[in-house]
């Protein structure tokens, strides 16, 4: 009859460690890359938007012909000739994740580059790619933006 009890219980512990095991937020930023390495990576050259995934909905074509300038001192221009959008950008590290914050609300109130302007985790950073996500703190919903140099 013990075993009977057991079984359930056992069953119970399983199912818990799967759940926890499982999140959808399971992308963290890539062991050692820091804010210093991600700033020399991304003022070097022109990029562009390969990828924007608003929860699900991909909206790159919204940033098609831009060409994305971070320079050193935090501005942020992009390009599609003769459309200039100017912002800013700054990055560091907020617990434990080397973050970039894109603004370009200044100039943007509605739209994509408003869409784009929030606090980003950087995913990964080369001296060609750049990978954000952006987890909402009103409805937990995830954007991912990546950045290619042109």
């Amino acid at each position: 009859m013990k075993k009977f009890k057991l079984i359930p219980i056992l069953t119970l512990v399983f199912i818990a460690s799967v759940l926890t095991m499982c999140s959808k937020d399971d992308k963290t930023t890539a062991p050692g890359i820091t804010a210093a390495q991600v700033n020399t990576n991304i003022v070097a050259g022109n990029w562009s938007v390969t990828l924007y995934n608003e929860n699900g909905t991909i909206h790159t074509s919204d940033f098609s012909g831009y060409s994305f300038v971070f320079n050193t001192g935090g501005a942020l221009v992009a390009t599609n000739s003769p459309t200039i959008k100017e912002g800013t950008w700054s990055s560091g590290t907020d617990s434990g994740s080397v973050k970039i914050t894109i603004d370009f609300t200044a100039t943007e109130t509605t739209g994509s580059f408003e869409s784009i302007s929030d606090d980003w985790m950087v995913l990964t950073s080369t001296a060609t790619k750049t990978e954000l996500k952006h987890v909402s703190g009103d409805d937990g919903s995830i954007d991912l933006l990546t950045f290619e140099k042109i």
